[in-house]
């Protein structure tokens, strides 16, 4: 008699629960420490490449209105607004958190990729998968000045995915010459950027 298989358990994905930033750590003893005390010890830098690409997403979230739940990096896509568009968001800077000879050269990297999620079983699709792009650069070059809060110091693209797809080289970056160059190539501010984005999706629809 063959004995049947032991059930495997499972795991579903955990859903993120927004934070206020007043919860508290337990077991720290006499001191206190708040999630909001470590948000300002992991994230107070919003210049360094890794943060300002969060922020940037955070930049088209608020533009679209779609900051009622929490960012998840698991997603399939950066931002998904509520009309259903779903947005890759890519960032640069002039300025860099390092020591600089010189201003950094612009460039945004467009490489397609598989899902984050992978699904036992089904061998990952690499694409780009969202209907838009959104690259947003931080324009500033003035470091006494330099504000990534400040959405007047930002500049952003937004070019449709079959855009990049349908582009003669197979490039896994794009200069900021050539996006000038593209028929999407007219910058917006972030005021423009949520009507921009649904015009661009729709033109490609």
């Amino acid at each position: 008699m063959i004995p049947e298989p032991e059930s495997q358990p499972s795991y579903p994905a955990i859903p993120i629960r927004p934070l206020t930033g007043s919860e508290d750590f337990a077991g720290v003893g006499d001191s206190r420490s708040t999630v909001l005390d470590y948000w300002r010890w992991a994230n107070s830098d919003l210049i360094g490449n890794v943060s300002r690409g969060v922020l940037a997403e955070y930049l088209v979230a608020l533009a679209v209105g779609a900051t009622s739940s929490p960012r998840d990096p698991w997603a399939a896509y950066d931002v998904v607004d509520p009309n259903g568009i779903t947005i890759e968001v890519k960032s640069a800077a002039y300025l860099q958190a390092w020591d600089q000879r010189a201003l950094s050269k612009i460039t945004f990297l467009v490489k397609p990729t598989a899902s984050p999620v992978v699904v036992l079983g089904e061998t990952p699709v690499v694409s780009r998968r969202s209907h838009v792009w959104v690259f947003a650069l931080l324009h500033h070059t003035d470091q006494e000045t330099l504000d990534p809060l400040d959405l007047t110091q930002w500049t952003f693209w937004v070019v449709p995915t079959p855009w990049l797809d349908a582009r003669e080289r197979s490039q896994h970056s794009i200069g900021l010459l050539s996006l000038k160059a593209s028929p999407f190539g007219a910058p917006v501010t972030f005021g423009a950027l949520a009507s921009t984005i649904t015009s661009v999706a729709r033109s490609e629809s």
